[in-house]
């Protein structure tokens, strides 16, 4: 028995209403993530700059532009901070507690000889403080992500002089051995500002002396060198790439 022009419409009403019922499959850019930066003063985000220093920015300030909506940034790197101090001082505790998606960890800086306590060796407590970051960050479902320490712009015979190589080092030997993705920012850095040389890459610094700290411009630009290895490096993390981001003009 063929069905009536009314039923037809109640059968087509109730399979609308059945399908409206569900919500669509969310794809992975609809779903919200939180990415934590910890770091130093290289990394770090300025709200209140100094006066000698009006344009000073760390890299991790500007790492959102390059991402989409559905991410969002928390930067709890802090100047003048090493793998050793930012555990020392509770730092790590309240970060770990935040419970994100993704972890970004870039330490060496204050790791350095000559910064007092907060000084580490890249042979040995460098790499357990490291450690302890992958450890604690995974117990909590934190995929942990290690960035080699960006360069310092010094320059000795035109080419960059660098005292960080051996916690860059460090570091790709821990990512190795705990199974976890390293950007060696340090060794990409290095090549830029090789390529670029002193007078050209000036325009990073935030005043003639500071070769160790950014302009917005110059942090821009050692964020796109993070960014770029990426969608190699974390694929999880590529759809949620701006289109073009990491590539330059």
């Amino acid at each position: 028995m063929k069905p009536s022009p009314t039923q037809v419409r109640i059968a087509f009403t109730i399979l609308i209403s059945c399908l409206l019922s569900f919500p669509p499959p969310t794809s992975a850019s609809e779903t919200q993530i939180r990415i934590l930066l910890i770091g130093d003063s290289t990394v770090a985000t300025y709200n209140k700059r100094p006066k000698d220093r009006p344009d000073l920015t760390g890299w991790g300030q500007v790492f959102g532009e390059f991402f989409n909506s559905d991410v969002t940034i928390l930067n709890r790197a802090a100047s003048g901070r090493s793998s050793k101090s930012f555990i020392k001082e509770g730092r790590w505790k309240k970060v770990v507690a935040e419970k994100a998606d993704h972890l970004l960890i870039q330490f060496g800086h204050n790791d350095c000889p000559g910064k007092g306590d907060r000084a580490t060796d890249p042979a040995t407590d460098y790499q357990q403080y490291l450690r302890q970051y992958i450890d604690e960050a995974r117990a909590v479902n934190i995929n942990p992500i290690l960035i080699t320490p960006v360069t310092r712009r010094r320059f000795q015979n035109g080419m960059i002089w660098t005292t960080l190589r051996p916690y860059a080092d460090a570091m790709l030997k821990v990512g190795r051995e705990k199974n976890v993705p390293v950007i060696d920012l340090h060794q990409k850095s290095v090549a830029m500002f090789n390529k670029l040389g002193d007078e050209k890459s000036a325009y990073f610094s935030p005043k003639p002396d500071d070769r160790s700290h950014f302009t917005s411009n110059g942090a821009r630009e050692i964020a796109r060198l993070v960014v770029e290895e990426i969608p190699n490096a974390v694929p999880a993390l590529k759809p949620y790439l701006k289109q073009n981001a990491g590539k330059h003009d």
